[in-house]
């Protein structure tokens, strides 16, 4: 019986890896905006993309979702429920503060340049 040859991933699955491996990068405290990650990612200005792939995860992924902010810093996920409380929740246990729904963006935010040794 022969092996069937190796597919080759489709565009879409392409992104999605780029996507998710450039989040794994995002270190525990510290946060990125879905436009900087889409364009670290080499997505180009794919922000809103990045939101909706996000937002299709699983519950039990381990991508570390709750490090992605809107612009400025901003919670985007309705404190109340249950993915914005989780996200505000997993933020706090990483020892960063929320204030008026947001995270400070200059002192906890994600430069990959800083991390890179």
């Amino acid at each position: 019986m022969k092996t069937p040859p190796h597919a080759e991933p489709t565009p879409a699955e392409m992104r999605r890896t780029a996507l998710y491996s450039t989040l794994m990068l995002v270190p525990s405290g510290k946060v990125v905006t879905y436009g900087q990650l889409a364009d670290w990612a080499g997505l180009g200005r794919a922000a809103r993309w990045v939101g909706r792939t996000l937002s299709q995860l699983p519950e039990d992924t381990r991508l570390p979702w709750h490090r992605v902010l809107a612009a400025g810093g901003r919670i985007s996920l309705p404190a109340g429920s249950v993915s914005g409380d989780e996200q505000r929740a997993r933020l706090r246990s990483e020892g960063l503060r929320i204030v008026n729904n947001r995270v400070d963006i200059q002192v906890h935010g994600w430069r990959p340049i800083e991390h890179c040794g």
